[in-house]
């Protein structure tokens, strides 16, 4: 079973794989693979360094990935650029990863948690879509409170992903995610829900 994991960025798509996995399912990370294709030493985080500067580098000579972030959701171009980098890395290792856990368990239940799913037209590679759902005011509000973000800055990240109703319309399961934040026992029942589906099938 491939499950299609994803959700706008602050949605808590996140706590809801590691839900998953604590209940037995291989998650393979997208934004993991991501940070992997972009390590020091990587043709990925050599080829960012060409594209972007050296400005981009964090003192450690890792990426400074708050730096990068402003640049390129300021501007489609240099999103573009980065994206034509490390998409293809993540694509080749994540459909490694997943072949790899559907060859050591018939029956395994394989997550796929990307966030760009809808934008990168992926819904159709899963047996099944889950999109974890929250409102734009949850949105802002979580990421200009942990993560603190400015509202622009949010505002940006929003914009480059793909539109609430956009996400629900490739959805085979929504999980609401929009309760208050300290109260996890409702995420918690929706993702045991999903966990017997996901078995039964």
């Amino acid at each position: 079973m491939k499950v299609g994991l994803t959700g706008g960025i602050g949605s808590g798509k996140s706590e809801v794989a590691r839900l998953l996995a604590e209940r037995g399912a291989v998650v393979v990370d997208a934004d993991a693979l991501a940070r992997e294709a972009l390590a020091p030493g990587t043709a990925g985080l050599a080829a960012v360094l060409a594209e972007f500067g050296r400005d981009v580098l964090a003192a450690d000579g890792s990426l400074d990935r708050p730096k990068l972030g402003a640049l390129v959701f300021a501007d489609h171009a240099g999103r573009a650029a980065l994206e034509a980098i490390v998409h293809p890395y993540v694509a080749r290792r994540s459909a490694e990863l997943m072949a790899d856990a559907a060859d050591a368990a018939e029956d395994a239940v394989v997550v796929y948690d990307v966030p760009l799913l809808v934008e990168n037209h992926l819904q159709h590679d899963f047996d099944l879509v889950v999109v974890v759902d929250v409102s734009h005011e949850t949105q802002v509000r979580r990421l200009t409170g942990s993560r603190g973000m400015t509202r622009d800055e949010v505002a940006q990240r929003i914009a480059a992903q793909a539109g609430r109703d956009q996400r629900l319309a490739a959805a085979d399961v929504v999980i609401d995610n929009d309760p208050d934040d300290s109260d996890r026992v409702a995420l918690r029942r929706q993702v045991e829900a999903l966990w017997v589906r996901l078995r039964a099938a």
